[in-house]
């Protein structure tokens, strides 16, 4: 048997419980140490393209075509890049609350379902439970009381959607400008009647991952772990924001990098590398370069970032939750389902105070200025950070496109903790399809949208490749 016969590819095709399609393929050597790993990109969404040569006003509606799962990050990322086109530099009060609630809902109903629907039945039961229980049917039959709650949070969120963008997926409540409909009073007393229990069921959450994490700290603290740069937006006073904000960046020991980036300078700190073997791009930090600027974004970076949150229940669990990085920002991946837990008590809380705010029944709904042909708009989207940066014509058509979706920043950190995983539980060992799902439950902690995050820079060439038995290249062509 030759030595490239003895060596193992184990691939894990599709990685199951993500939004999107993704594989994984760990290549070890003779003795079952870990030689490489990829997270690969299996699917190709080209919206960059699409919009092309299409009116601006029509892009916030067509980009958001993009997802079924996080529609509204797009189509009010879109919009705000959109505000900036004709020159609504500060919307109307009920205009402003109205996306906010709308954003609120959103984070609320996708959190929910990561963690409750994807993520718990691992928590619950164990990496090594048996795939006919690790599911949400599972979580069903053995803990029916918390797969209600989770189906009537989720459904809460939706409906709050519906309420402020017209449809619970590919709504266009968000127009440039502003918005096209407020709240009305039936509604707004409908949801009131409902709130105080998402504002406790989401303590409820909170409290049952901080018990199954702390039970098992040594384990789930190191999981698939790693330091890294953490990049998110805050307000001008380092607060928590998730609808607005300029970029702050922290290194590994918290130390700022920058901070308080306007939209308009992205491409001054931001830069995207690719690789030849994902569709997926790779951000960075242009200051530190490829190597160590990469960076992760979402709900770890964000409570990791913010100085505070100015909701009152999430913030005294903020402070908790920042002990323990003893000082340092908290580093532990599965630490990311913590952080988007407080998230979804932050959302429950800023959902509460908008449905009493009398500005959400208002009429002055668009506002315009002076038009614009180049907009660049931030978001926080549930997964992490939105880039959207459009020009327009004097046509009105788009004629330029660009976007960093947070799962493609998050890229490095996910392929990163792919490898810390192989190497900690399968290098030397039999596999089974529970280490497998090891690797799966890292990838998860991300809440990956690999849809969203597929596209890609310069051509993509067709490339077939024949090998032989023995592992070597004796052919290859080339096609575009």
């Amino acid at each position: 048997m030759t030595t490239a016969s003895k060596k193992r590819k184990i691939v894990i095709n599709p990685v199951t419980r993500v939004e999107g399609h993704g594989k994984v393929t760990i290549h070890l050597d003779e003795a079952g140490r870990i030689e490489q790993t990829r997270f690969h990109i299996v699917e190709f969404r080209g919206f960059e393209r699409f919009v092309l040569g299409r009116l601006y006003w029509e892009v916030p509606v067509i980009i958001q075509r993009l997802c079924g799962i996080c529609p509204i990050s797009h189509l009010l990322c879109a919009a705000k890049a959109m505000d900036v086109i004709v020159g609504a530099d500060k919307l109307t009060a009920t205009g402003e609350k109205m996306r906010r609630l709308m954003h609120y809902g959103q984070t609320f109903q996708s959190h929910v379902l990561h963690f409750f629907h994807l993520s718990s039945p691992d928590l619950l039961f164990g990496f090594d439970a048996p795939v006919a229980k690790r599911n949400i049917i599972g979580v069903i039959m053995e803990y029916p009381e918390i797969a209600t709650k989770a189906v009537l949070m989720r459904k809460f969120g939706q409906e709050i959607i519906k309420a402020t963008a017209g449809k619970k997926i590919h709504g266009n409540g968000a127009i440039p400008g502003g918005i096209n409909k407020n709240l009305s009073i039936p509604e707004r007393d409908e949801f009131l009647k409902k709130i105080d229990d998402m504002v406790e069921w989401s303590v409820e959450g909170l409290n049952l991952f901080k018990d199954i994490y702390r039970k098992d700290m040594e384990k789930l603290s190191s999981f698939g772990s790693f330091e890294s740069n953490f990049v998110s937006i805050v307000r001008k006073d380092g607060a928590f924001d998730l609808y607005d904000g300029n970029l702050r960046a922290r290194d590994a020991d918290g130390k700022i990098i920058f901070d308080q980036v306007k939209p308009n300078e992205y491409l001054d700190y931001i830069r995207e590398g690719v690789r030849s073997w994902s569709y997926m791009k790779f951000p960075f930090i242009h200051s530190l370069g490829q190597e160590k600027g990469w960076y992760r974004v979402g709900p770890l970076a964000r409570i990791n970032n913010c100085d505070y949150m100015d909701s009152p229940m999430a913030e005294k669990e903020r402070r908790e939750f920042m002990e323990l990085g003893g000082g340092r920002p908290v580093h532990s991946t599965l630490a990311y389902h913590w952080a988007r837990l407080i998230e979804v008590l932050y959302s429950a809380e800023k959902m509460k105070e908008l449905l009493n705010d009398p500005d959400l029944q208002g009429n002055d709904l668009v506002t315009t200025g002076e038009r614009r042909s180049e907009a660049v708009a931030f978001l926080e989207a549930p997964r992490g950070t939105l880039f959207h940066h459009y020009k327009i014509d004097d046509n009105d058509q788009v004629e330029m496109a660009n976007l960093i979706v947070s799962t493609t920043s998050n890229n490095e950190p996910m392929n990163r903790a792919v490898k810390r995983v192989a190497e900690d539980y399968l290098a030397g060992q039999e596999i089974t399809e529970g280490l497998l799902n090891h690797v799966e439950v890292a990838i998860r902690a991300y809440d990956p949208c690999l849809s969203c995050a597929t596209h890609a820079l310069g051509r993509m060439p067709l490339v077939v490749s024949l090998i032989d038995a023995e592992g070597r290249e004796i052919s290859k062509r080339i096609k575009g």
